[in-house]
């Protein structure tokens, strides 16, 4: 019988959830584990991401200790990302998540239409039953 852990919600761990867990960390995180990249590498990787939002995840990274910036010197100035010791420990459990959506892609698809469908049969109940 595997051993059960029991995870308490501690709020000091709240603000490093956040950061962690937000909209683009994860994947830039997980997009860094296999090597260095540079910014315009990793902005053409993540469809939808503004150049702002990116910086901002990037250095919100940086301050946190899971990537590290190095300029290089060519022109023009370039610069590569890569993470840290602690933001490597993060690859462990980024594949377990990877693999837990992959795994439950489908069966989470399906409950998102299952629940749209029923949303809009709700809707057209309200809608014949007001006035």
């Amino acid at each position: 019988m595997a051993d059960k852990q029991t995870l308490l919600y501690t709020p000091s761990i709240k603000p490093i959830l956040d950061q962690v867990a937000n909209k683009w960390s994860v994947i830039i995180l997980t997009l860094l584990c296999d090597k260095p990249q540079r910014f315009n590498a990793i902005k053409r990787s993540l469809d939808g991401i503004t150049q702002k939002a990116l910086t901002e995840s990037l250095r919100r990274l940086e301050r946190n200790g899971l990537v590290a910036r190095r300029v290089i010197p060519v022109s023009p100035v370039a610069v590569e990302y890569s993470l840290t010791a602690l933001g490597l420990s993060l690859k462990g459990p980024f594949a377990a998540l990877y693999r837990w959506s992959l795994e439950h892609q489908t069966v989470i698809e399906s409950a998102q239409v299952a629940f749209d469908r029923n949303k809009r049969k709700m809707s057209n109940v309200e809608v014949h039953t007001v006035g």
